[in-house]
């Protein structure tokens, strides 16, 4: 029983820290008319407060993997924390977006180590027969703070300011601390491993490069990052396959269950962020309401994941996964298409119908990828599977975040008004990440019937 009690209240102390990483992701986006203004940005500019910091959490979550290795867990988790204090006291005080992105960087650093150091504990120390509970507990953090996120920062920004949506957070946590402080274990470490210094750096240029250019891909510069990028991402995949120790392993990408399963995760990972950009941002342009009604249309959804992702993982448990991912990832393409056509009518009571039906699909779906994918995998390579799983999460939420903010910046720039730009950028970015759910979905369908079939 004190066992038990332990695990989950290890869980719970690095679900608090992960859920803060994630819900700060989205809780800014519905500043960004605010800060463009205050700061005197454009839309490409203001979206880095996103994208630098999933940047950051994309280039940590692989040193995490080699740090699990090296080092104990809770020292870790103490560091994580402290990092993530350090962050929010800069932003709460930020007296310029210089500051501010500064203190998205220390909060990306914090979120980096933290986030995988969950799904660690929960591969490590769960029960196999409790896993998809657990994974569907640890998941409801990375599932649900993206939609509450908005409201939680249109509530902050309407009523008091955008600095307070940092201050709020503090006490959480402090209350993760203390609770890790009691509940994770030392976990001695043996590894004699070394860090492969050159596969951090040709990722970190891989992941900087491609941001860089999605961002601006008119610019020479950035064009020429581009072809930079392409460059790191060959060496780190050749770096990957010759080192003796290197930063990640990518053999657990021949596996067809475990890829399948990751690229329809990411698929609604890239339906969160970019979803959780565009309806904030049309809601304030284009319907002219303020921030606290923006955030307020997303709580339905929001609860509704919350609800869902232990009840999913349970429902993995005891009937596999086909049945909740293929009717969640089904339900999801009805929600976006819905979502399109009340972008189009331009209804907020439908967009709140809508945002609600792709949530009950995703709040199905999202959490049982992971634990799948993962459960194709065997115990030794739970660490790379994991930290694959985590880096991509982050990379392609900045990706969605960048697209969708640049074609949000185009439309707006060659439309006849900023309201015309942002009603036909929102409904060509809803249209883009359906067709990535759509094709998650044609190719479960696939996977699950070529099984079915053996």
């Amino acid at each position: 029983m004190t066992r038990k009690l332990h695990l989950f209240a290890a869980i719970i102390a690095t679900g608090l820290l992960s859920f803060s990483g994630v819900l700060i992701e989205t809780a800014m986006n519905v500043t960004f008319p605010i800060l463009i203004e205050q700061f005197h940005i454009n839309p490409s500019a203001v979206q880095w407060v996103t994208t630098m910091y999933l940047l950051v959490i994309a280039i940590m979550v692989p040193l995490t993997n080699y740090l699990l290795k090296r080092f104990a867990i809770k020292p870790l988790f103490i560091i994580a924390n402290l990092l993530f204090i350090l962050g929010l006291s800069l932003d709460l005080l930020a007296p310029n977006f210089a500051i501010l992105l500064l203190g998205r960087f220390f909060q990306g650093f914090g979120t980096g180590i933290g986030l995988p150091l969950m799904f660690h504990i929960i591969l490590t120390f769960a029960p196999l027969a409790k896993r998809g509970l657990m994974m569907g507990i640890g998941t409801l953090t990375t599932s649900i703070a993206p939609a509450i996120g908005p409201t939680y920062g249109g509530l902050l920004t309407t009523n008091y300011s955008w600095h307070y949506i940092f201050l709020f957070l503090i006490p959480i946590l402090v209350v993760s601390l203390l609770i890790g402080l009691y509940a994770i274990p030392y976990q001695k470490t043996n590894s004699t491993s070394s860090l492969d210094t050159l596969h951090l750096i040709s990722l970190a240029i891989f992941f900087t490069g491609m941001l860089m250019f999605l961002n601006e891909p008119t610019k020479p510069l950035n064009i020429s990052l581009f072809f930079v990028g392409l460059l790191a991402g060959g060496y780190s995949i050749r770096r990957a396959k010759t080192s003796p120790q290197p930063l990640l392993h990518l053999d657990v990408l021949k596996k067809r269950p475990y890829t399948i399963a990751l690229l329809s995760f990411l698929a609604i990972q890239a339906l969160f962020l970019g979803g959780s950009f565009i309806i904030p941002t049309f809601i304030q342009i284009s319907l002219g309401y303020n921030a606290f009604i923006a955030g307020v249309v997303m709580v339905p959804g929001a609860l509704i994941s919350a609800l869902l992702a232990p009840v999913a993982g349970r429902l993995l448990d005891r009937v596999g996964p086909q049945k909740p991912i293929i009717g969640g990832l089904t339900v999801a393409c009805c929600g976006l298409l819905l979502l399109i056509l009340a972008c189009w009518q331009k209804s907020i009571w439908l967009l709140v119908l809508a945002h609600a039906t792709y949530s009950i699909g995703t709040g199905f779906a999202y959490s049982n990828l992971m634990t799948a994918g993962m459960n194709s995998l065997a115990a030794a390579e739970y660490g790379d599977g994991s930290t694959i799983f985590n880096t991509l999460q982050q990379f392609i939420g900045a990706v969605a975040t960048t697209i969708v903010a640049t074609i949000m910046t185009v439309t707006q720039a060659h439309q006849s008004s900023i309201t015309a730009g942002t009603n036909l950028g929102s409904l060509i970015g809803l249209a883009c990440l359906f067709v990535l759910i759509f094709s998650a979905l044609i190719s479960c369908l696939g996977f699950f019937k070529k099984m079915q079939s053996k």
